[in-house]
């Protein structure tokens, strides 16, 4: 709260763009405290709503930008040194990727941890850039519309947000967890077979 009250608007979008770049500061907390900080009359709604979006975009077009620079040839050649990890893997989430990634982009920014890494392979594809931004401003935008609004009408009550969603959060968190397991059980036994 501080730091939005000492800079304003732009410091509840530096929150965000951290927030997209270090996926563990959670949005759930700093947009329903932006919303609050709004309903007692130190920041604008729209201004908050203004600043929270673009922090989103900055932090997005950061990964974006990550992900162009290490290219595919490097990404390949990361993911060959990887255990468990196959470059047919990479070569189906490519395709899947190709197809999809409009819509990954743009339904990515309601799903925590999600949220910062679409942008990676976004910009490894080298998704066009006036497309990738145009779909994390509206995806961005309504996320944190609903967050700031739903801590502007609670007010000093905004906390309760951050619990409903924090559950949300570690259902995510925790659906993804199993799903990596469960990969990676299935990979080791494979090779387990095949060198039997």
């Amino acid at each position: 709260m501080s730091l939005m009250e000492s800079l304003g608007g732009p410091g509840a979008g530096a929150a965000i763009a951290l927030e997209n770049l270090f996926p563990p500061i959670p949005s759930e907390v700093v947009l329903p405290l932006a919303g609050f900080t709004a309903s007692r009359g130190e920041l604008g709604l729209v201004e908050v709503l203004a600043w929270t979006t673009a922090g989103s975009l900055v932090g997005a077009l950061v990964l974006y930008a990550l992900g162009a620079f290490l290219g595919r040839r490097r990404l390949r050649a990361v993911v060959d040194r990887l255990p468990l990890v196959r470059l047919d893997d990479l070569d189906r989430a490519e395709a899947w990727f190709d197809r999809h990634g409009g819509a990954a982009v743009f339904l990515g920014r309601f799903v925590p941890v999600v949220r910062s890494l679409v942008s990676v392979p976004a910009g490894v594809a080298r998704m066009p850039l006036a497309r990738f931004a145009l779909l994390t401003t509206v995806g961005s935008g309504l996320w944190n519309t609903a967050f700031v609004l739903a801590g502007y009408g609670l007010g000093a009550n905004w906390q309760h947000v951050e619990t409903w969603v924090s559950m949300y959060s570690r259902g995510v968190v925790l659906a993804a967890g199993m799903l990596v397991v469960a990969f990676a059980v299935t990979r080791i036994r494979g090779r387990a077979s095949t060198a039997g």
